[in-house]
């Protein structure tokens, strides 16, 4: 059987197309030859980004005994993690099961219905550090497959009923309120480092939804505090703009290299939110450098986003932006003395981390343009450029929000790209949403457009996109809503078959699918008056808040729906003339505002613009609370003051 993965769309897949195992797609050809020859499915589970995935790779994937060895006794499956999430996710909850650990790269044996019974990360080629070998592995799991197979196929039974867990959790009864959400806050001071910002030790990740919760909770101190640290540490890239995945440290300093578009735009809202709080004039640089990163690297010529750069170069982890002094002095010159206080680089394993410290020198900009002109001319990292629907969408998000609090045309007229092409190439021909062109999309994919399609409504007054968004969230619960239970399934009702259909709960290291779906739902129930969207997402909070409150770090985005539903909502109409309507839409963005709603434009079915009008030939802005309006006002000051 040759090797399968020449084809396929994912790079990572495709990096492994010349490795002697006779890899397969997760598909029906690889699961039909498993149930025919009676043999286990060996599913390997990785990203582009993943280094250890590399090092596995090459260790043991282009050995050509041990591949001869899986050849041999499996039928060997390649999955990318980041375009299957829901194989991924039932390996990942089994392999924590066996283990009590996971992480990529992720190594599962399946029986040919697809239960795994067996699972492990990393696996060296020969036994290390307590660490069995990859073909000790390959003799026990086939040893146990030919010789106990009924010992498998009880475990499977119980498997299958542990990964189907998460679908069982049974609603709250009790009231929503805002006790529980100030019983998340105290919590979370109880993991916060005062030293280093952040919540927890090493290793560290950006805490993007937990910032955005406290941000709309008015708690200063955590959040900021946060944005300020991660800000000045090498997890931030000094010269390119944009943020490594996570500290290796407890200190923001070493980054894993690799840079993720789900990261970058989750946190270029976080610090475009912390710049309009604090007036932190380096917030708000940080969330353009950020954007301009991924704008100047990561966009493709449709419009849509690639989803990660390596951390490795030429096969050394970080050589991209890392430095020596020799190369700092050359690219500087006179410049470098300044540069080296700011920056006070740090050292790692292979050249200099910079930081900043301190104020920034008055020629900062020259200094960085500098640098990244001699970087540039390096061995780029590779670039994985699959594009995936909720990715994009979160960017979409970003891009849109910035651009209309800065002033931004140029984010505004991204978003809109962007959204064009996931709704002109992310539609299958029934017009169902897909995650990439062959993987149906998931809940997250849905629940993270529809937020991303409010943003460009409220961005542009445009009613195409509150129309796109009604529609969206119709499809979501149509397809996804547990009517049993409430809330939804992370695969649609006429999704692939797997173990078991679950429910994605956790916010970390994204928003998980149902949170961004109360969250979009309920922003649109307060633009539409909808009540039904509201009854879905609260059969969201009814069912995962009494766990978000145990687990706050682990449910930011959560938190901040029920944040949402419990604040005082305004509803802002505004419709004139320009340019008094720009006046008057100038007040409403030019303030971190995360308990509003807006409607502008046309009202072409926008129900809370209908039967509203300019005031004696004047821009209106109507604010409302549940429907109920106070009089309508024209001037800015008054707008301001009605907020």
């Amino acid at each position: 059987m040759p090797n399968r993965l020449g084809g396929e769309s994912s790079p990572y897949l495709r990096q492994h197309k010349d490795n002697p195992v006779d890899w397969e797609p997760w598909d029906d050809q690889a699961l039909a030859r498993a149930r025919e020859q009676d043999r286990p499915l060996l599913v390997s589970i990785g990203y582009s980004a993943c280094h250890w995935c590399h090092v596995m790779a090459h260790e043991s994937f282009e050995d050509e005994r041990i591949a001869a060895l899986m050849n041999e006794r499996f039928v060997c499956v390649k999955v990318d993690r980041e375009e299957r999430p829901d194989i991924d996710a039932i390996c990942m909850e089994a392999c924590q099961a066996i283990t009590g650990q996971g992480g990529w790269p992720l190594n599962a044996f399946l029986t040919p219905d697809g239960v795994p019974f067996y699972a492990g990360t990393y696996f060296p080629p020969e036994s290390r550090h307590g660490l069995p070998s990859w073909r000790m592995v390959l003799d026990g799991v086939a040893e146990a497959w030919s010789n106990r197979r009924d010992q498998i196929g009880r475990q499977g039974a119980q498997m299958v009923q542990a990964l189907g867990a998460t679908a069982r959790i049974e609603p709250s009864v009790e009231p929503i309120t805002q006790e529980l959400v100030r019983e998340a806050l105290v919590a979370l001071w109880g993991t916060y480092d005062r030293a280093n910002g952040g919540f927890g030790r090493a290793p560290k990740f950006p805490p993007a939804s937990v910032i955005e919760l406290l941000l709309a909770r008015g708690e200063r101190e955590m959040s900021l505090g946060t944005l300020e640290a991660m800000a000045r540490g090498g997890i931030y890239d000094q010269v390119g703009g944009g943020f490594a995945r996570y500290s290796v440290d407890a200190t923001w300093t070493v980054p894993h290299f690799e840079k993720m578009l789900y990261d970058n735009a989750l946190l270029a809202r976080a610090y475009l939110h912390g710049w309009q709080v604090s007036g932190n004039h380096r917030f708000q640089r940080v969330c353009r450098e950020t954007l301009d990163w991924a704008l100047r690297e990561m966009c493709g010529p449709e419009g849509g986003f690639c989803a990660a750069l390596d951390a490795d170069s030429e096969g050394v982890e970080g050589k991209f932006y890392v430095w020596t002094p020799d190369e700092l002095r050359s690219a500087l010159g006179e410049r470098c003395d300044a540069a080296i206080e700011y920056f006070r680089p740090k050292r790692f394993e292979h050249g200099l981390i910079l930081e900043a410290h301190g104020p920034e020198p008055e020629d900062l900009p020259e200094i960085r343009r500098a640098l990244l002109e001699v970087r540039s001319q390096r061995v780029r990292p590779g670039l994985d450029d699959k594009r995936l629907t909720s990715w994009n969408a979160l960017m979409i998000s970003a891009l849109a929000e910035a651009g209309a609090a800065l002033g931004r045309e140029d984010y505004i007229e991204a978003a809109l790209r962007c959204a064009e092409f996931v709704q002109r190439e992310r539609r299958a021909p029934d017009g169902s949403l897909m995650r990439t062109p062959q993987v149906s999309g998931f809940l997250e994919d849905h629940a993270f457009l529809l937020e991303a399609l409010i943003s460009c409504y409220e961005a542009t007054g445009d009613p195409s996109w509150y129309r796109e968004a009604t529609a969206l969230a119709d499809a979501l619960i149509e397809r996804f809503e547990d009517p049993e239970r409430g809330g939804f399934f992370t695969t649609a009702s006429d999704h692939e078959q797997l173990a078991a259909r679950r429910k994605d709960l956790e916010d970390s290291p994204i928003p998980s699918g149902n949170s961004a779906a109360a969250s979009g739902l309920l922003r649109l129930a307060a633009l539409s008056g909808d009540g039904r969207y509201e009854r879905h997402a609260l059969g969201v909070l009814r069912l995962l808040l009494p766990i978000a409150t145990r687990h706050p770090g682990a449910f930011g985005h959560l938190l901040g729906a029920a944040d949402f539903y419990l604040a005082p909502v305004k509803e802002v109409a505004i419709v004139g003339p320009s340019p008094e309507a720009g006046e008057l839409l100038r007040v409403v963005r030019g303030a971190y505002r995360p308990h509003l709603v807006l409607a502008t434009g046309e009202a072409d079915g926008v129900p809370l613009l209908e039967d509203r009008g300019p005031v004696d030939g004047h821009a209106a802005a109507y604010v409302c609370e549940r429907f109920v309006c106070q009089a309508p006002v024209t001037s800015p000051e008054e707008l301001a003051a009605a907020l």
